[in-house]
């Protein structure tokens, strides 16, 4: 039990560690246009996330996949610009039924992308061979899961908050989160360090 919650805390704090939010601002422009009353699609993109995320690290610890850091460091922060301008331009529009199945495809890649980012660190906190880093594998991707749905539930709360006390509309609500992550997230392009090779 206490090497479960070892790797679950893992997972947990990949997800809630303050220096490294970019999980964060990613988790907050994936659900800025939903509210509690879409639970359910908001549980099934954050799982699919979390699938992603595992899968990618499946692949890099039977390395089957290798990628530079460097490069995953660049397209970590182009996922969460892209999601946020997403919904920054339909901000105030209708979630359409079929809107789900493009965010799910969307997410998955997405939730990879950034798994291949953490891949390098997890291999060297595991020792042994690749069959013996599947248990702990998904005892950390159970802490990403339960981090991810804490973030998720901020976020509603904020939302609900915003909307109840503070009388922002749905879409202007959408607007300034989207607005503000696209604002955390352009110095974390610019400054990028593919840009100094």
């Amino acid at each position: 039990m206490s090497e479960f919650l070892l790797y679950f805390n893992i997972g947990l704090k990949h997800v809630l560690d303050s220096a490294a939010y970019d999980h964060v601002m990613f988790l907050m422009a994936l659900v800025v246009p939903y509210a509690f009353k879409d639970w359910k699609k908001v549980l099934i993109l954050v799982t699919l996330f979390t699938l992603g995320h595992t899968l990618a690290l499946l692949l890099s610890v039977f390395e089957v996949v290798q990628i530079k850091a460097q490069f995953v460091e660049f397209l970590i922060p182009i996922t969460i610009l892209i999601t946020a301008a997403y919904h920054l331009i339909t901000a105030g529009k209708p979630i359409k039924k079929e809107r789900i199945s493009f965010e799910a495809v969307v997410t998955v890649f997405f939730g990879i992308i950034h798994g291949l980012g953490f891949s390098n660190y997890f291999k060297t906190i595991l020792p042994g061979n690749a069959t013996d880093k599947l248990l702990p594998l998904m005892e950390f991707a159970l802490g990403i899961e339960g981090a991810q749905l804490i973030v998720v539930l901020v976020v509603l709360v904020a939302s609900y908050m915003s909307q109840s006390f503070f009388k922002f509309s749905k879409r202007d609500w959408a607007l300034v989160l989207s607005a503000f992550i696209i604002g955390v997230v352009l110095p974390m392009l610019i400054e990028n360090e593919i840009w100094n090779h």
